[in-house]
């Protein structure tokens, strides 16, 4: 059973190395402008400070959060490393859009 498929908001995993592991439907539909990111690394789509701060929360086992506005649409964007039996694993993204 996939949880994540029909939440409404975007999920999106990486592993410890940044590569793209899994994206809910609301990922992809929110991404499809990049086609399939399945596979892909995210220092190729962020930002150097971005990909920094995504290097430090894998290191530290810590989350970030914040807002942004795109497309007249306000998003919380919450970063929180996937931990299995303490290990980091990867990061998980959620970027839920705030009702109107």
């Amino acid at each position: 059973m996939n949880y994540f498929d029909e939440l409404d908001c975007a999920v999106t995993v990486c592993d410890t190395q940044g590569t793209v592991i899994y994206c809910n439907e609301k990922s992809k539909q929110t991404f499809a402008k990049y086609g399939d990111l399945i596979g892909k690394n995210l220092n190729d789509c962020h930002s150097p400070v971005s990909w920094e701060k995504i290097l430090h929360l894998l290191k530290t086992n810590a989350s970030n959060a914040y807002t942004i506005e795109k497309n007249g649409q306000k998003k919380l964007i919450y970063q929180t490393p996937w931990l299995e039996n303490g290990d980091v694993k990867g990061l998980i993204e959620f970027s839920f859009v705030f009702p109107s």
